[in-house]
């Protein structure tokens, strides 16, 4: 059993004032954790493991703390991986309302003669997009990769644009892409790095796409095919996503699950055979979901601390973050994390939400772990002429 992820810790704060430079305000994390004593010391944390695999990488999604890798950046064919940039292309131009699920494609000869993995699509036949789609995925049908390849931007190689232009916009900046199926080009490669930013925007961007990554089998045309990750059979947190597996590439999987509301993201990149990477990719989540744990560490909008505010209508100002900041580390490290917010020494009206105004920063045995913006949580007038002439005479007497 995993223990539950528990909720945003309180602060406890102690103000140091200082009559030049910042205010620090030192929080101290108090968790508290129901079936840890405090008398108890931290498990040993094992190192991770070594797998069969040319590249590896693992990581937490809604954090993106990598937790353990081995050579993510170096160039590797995709294979069939990169028909998750083909449904990324897909999916977002659904969202757009540009194609619709149901909107019939006219095959053509071309797509009909892919080679490799195929969905058995027929020439001058029409199939909705939404069987394509699921043939792309599910299949990983060669055929469906270029039928919506040349229904989304006329041909295959205006598509292919696309997914290079795409890429650039997502940060994978070490992949290239010469066609939509996956197919051996020597001008078609990428990362484990880049293939995990891909399979982030999927999962984050596109919900409903993702779902057809953990449906075991499809039937078209009187045909039915199994997902080729097996993964989906053998561990039921496993909810995606895609294999690959050329000769030059080995055999390619990435994958996903979730454990008590925590996601991990594995690549496993040239393995020897369709079990080592089952087998590899299962380690790897093993280890992650084992050994560590992601907890959300900062609210965004909630407050954590006040400050004083002068020439304004109002004296005190909440301060907090943005965004949640999430956190993923050894289960035991959440027991000595401290926090520490700095704070702008002159704080003057008028002010608006969002304006920053300090950090926080959280720590872990004096190593900075998270340095975020600490911003205002509302908008605040200037006071009238009195006040401000008051607070003008309380600041020269400081």
């Amino acid at each position: 059993m995993h223990s539950p992820i528990p909720s945003l810790p309180r602060f406890s704060l102690f103000l140091n004032w200082q009559s030049r430079g910042r205010i620090a305000l030192t929080a101290t994390l108090c968790l508290t954790i129901a079936l840890c004593a405090q008398s108890l010391q931290s498990a040993p944390l094992p190192a991770a493991p070594q797998l069969s695999a040319d590249s590896y990488l693992l990581f937490d999604h809604t954090s993106g703390k990598v937790i353990a890798a081995h050579e993510p950046d170096k160039r590797i064919e995709p294979a069939s991986l990169t028909k998750m940039m083909t449904a990324y292309i897909v999916s977002e131009e659904l969202a757009r309302g540009s194609i619709t699920l149901d909107e019939p494609v006219l095959i053509s000869a071309a797509a009909q003669a892919m080679e490799g993995s195929r969905m058995f699509i027929e020439a001058d036949k029409l199939v909705p997009v939404g069987d394509l789609l699921q043939g792309l995925i599910i299949q990983s049908g060669n055929d469906a990769s270029v039928a919506l390849a040349e229904h989304v931007a006329a041909s295959e190689a205006g598509f292919v644009d696309m997914m290079n232009a795409t890429a650039a916009q997502l940060g994978m900046n070490s992949t290239r892409f010469a066609n939509s199926s996956g197919l051996p080009h020597p001008d078609h490669y990428t990362t484990a790095n880049d293939l995990g930013k891909i399979a982030s925007a999927i999962i984050s961007e596109h919900p409903q796409t993702y779902k057809l990554y953990s449906q075991r089998e499809f039937t078209f045309n009187e045909i039915t095919q199994k997902n080729r990750n097996t993964l989906l059979w053998r561990d039921e947190s496993v909810d995606g996503m895609k294999t690959g597996h050329t000769e030059a590439a080995g055999y390619c999987l990435v994958a996903s699950a979730v454990r008590d509301g925590m996601r991990l993201v594995s690549i496993v990149l040239g393995a020897g055979s369709d079990k080592t990477r089952i087998a590899e990719s299962q380690r790897l989540l093993n280890y992650g979901f084992r050994f560590f744990s992601t907890r959300k560490v900062l609210a965004a909008g909630e407050e954590l601390s006040q400050t004083r505010i002068w020439m304004g209508v109002q004296d005190q100002l909440a301060l907090g973050v943005a965004e949640d900041v999430f956190l993923t580390l050894p289960r035991d490290a959440f027991d000595t994390l401290s926090s520490e917010l700095e704070v702008n020494d002159y704080v003057r009206a008028p002010l608006r939400l969002g304006q920053p105004l300090g950090r926080s920063v959280l720590k872990l045995d004096d190593q900075i772990i998270s340095d975020v913006p600490l911003l205002a949580l509302q908008n605040v007038e200037q006071a009238g002429v009195f006040k401000r002439m008051s607070h003008s005479i309380q600041r020269w007497f400081q």
